[in-house]
């Protein structure tokens, strides 16, 4: 089952630092099942809060795999690069529908 990875970039606080991750970036992917379908393409905030400057999205062929270039030691170390440089969340998600009655099960409402 497909899993996608979405990173919303919050803030910036060291551009070159920034450029200098996306310069190196690409390489953490070698070998790795992962499409970019998103990369800081213009979008519009239509609901929350807003606060986010730049939007990605990698479709990977798994959670699996997707967990498995996060933490490959060729993707910890680019990721330095952007430590301390900008301000993410990065979301995994399987590419599934849940059932109504079967979503978020530890929600009170």
């Amino acid at each position: 089952m497909p899993a996608y990875l979405i990173s919303l970039c919050r803030d910036v606080t060291d551009r070159k630092r920034l450029e200098d991750y996306w310069a190196n970036v690409a390489p953490s992917f070698e070998g790795v099942e992962a499409k970019p379908l998103v990369a800081y393409a213009p979008f519009e905030v239509l609901e929350g809060n807003g606060g986010v400057l730049g939007v990605v999205l990698f479709e990977f062929s798994s959670m699996e795999e997707a967990r498995h270039w996060y933490a490959s030691p060729a993707y910890q170390e680019v990721k330095k690069r952007r430590e301390g440089a900008a301000n993410f969340d990065l979301i995994l998600v399987e590419g599934k529908i849940v059932p109504a009655a079967e979503r978020m099960p530890k929600s009170s409402f």
